[in-house]
């Protein structure tokens, strides 16, 4: 690690933030950990300006240059996977390590956001609506058993942003990882002295599509078993043992 005792971790939040919500802090109490808000999310989801994936990128680099106090571990959860690499991309001395938690790498990782993408702004809304009116029924057709706690759970998560704020996002989702340069984005990185390590759920890591030269160059691949593309909301504690190993000596101990 550095002079500092306590290793910094940024949580970047997926298409639907945020990462607050499981009491990160409450499992890692040896780390400093930053659980910022994207624009147009959260306490900024009045921030209409900056909802691409490059500018979500930007902001966080001015975060972690004024607030974080010097280079960070950063761990990217889906969409904010994608976030994360930009960011190390611009920054690379303000990186000290990715976690990308079931990022995106190509354009089969964004089935969903596709979807909305290309709904009518009337049928997306009318969609988040019901899910944000039903948020177990939500959490049942993702696979998800909607105890008591992952119901409220879900209803923060689904209640931090506005529908438009997701679909303008998804949008840029698209226009990001469709262009050539993104996975020259990831190749830079890669070549950097940074490390990757992969973190996906048994249940729904299968479906990722990482590229093999990748998988190849990341320093270690680990599986949170029984669990799925929402990890941390299904099992918050087996989630941060495997963040907290990665943090401090890089063994992947994915056990419940």
């Amino acid at each position: 690690m550095t002079s500092h005792a306590r290793p910094r971790l940024l949580l970047v939040h997926g298409l639907l933030g945020s990462l607050s919500y499981f009491e990160p802090r409450r499992y890692l109490p040896g780390v400093d950990v930053l659980t910022p808000d994207l624009a147009g999310y959260g306490r900024r989801r009045g921030e209409d300006a900056g909802l691409t994936l490059p500018d979500q990128a930007a902001m966080l680099a001015r975060l972690l240059r004024e607030a974080a106090g010097g280079p960070a571990w950063v761990l990217g959860h889906s969409v904010g996977g994608a976030v994360a690499m930009l960011l190390a991309d611009m920054v690379p001395d303000l990186v000290r390590g990715l976690i990308s938690v079931e990022g995106n790498f190509t354009l089969k990782d964004a089935f969903w956001t596709g979807r909305i993408a290309a709904l009518t702004d009337a049928d997306w809304a009318a969609e988040y609506g019901a899910m944000e009116a039903a948020p177990a029924a939500w959490l049942e057709k993702s696979g998800i058993e909607a105890s008591d706690e992952r119901v409220a759970w879900a209803r923060a998560i689904l209640a931090n942003q506005p529908y438009t704020t997701v679909q303008k996002m998804a949008q840029s989702v698209l226009d990001t990882t469709a262009a050539p340069d993104y996975l020259g984005c990831v190749g830079r990185v890669l070549a950097r002295a940074a490390p990757l390590y992969l973190v996906g759920g048994e249940q729904s890591a299968a479906g990722w599509d990482v590229p093999d030269w990748v998988l190849s160059q990341a320093r270690r691949v680990c599986v949170q078993p029984r669990a799925g593309h929402m990890m941390m909301l299904e099992d918050p504690a087996a989630f941060c043992r495997i963040v907290e190993a990665i943090l401090y000596d890089g063994n992947c101990r994915s056990g419940a």
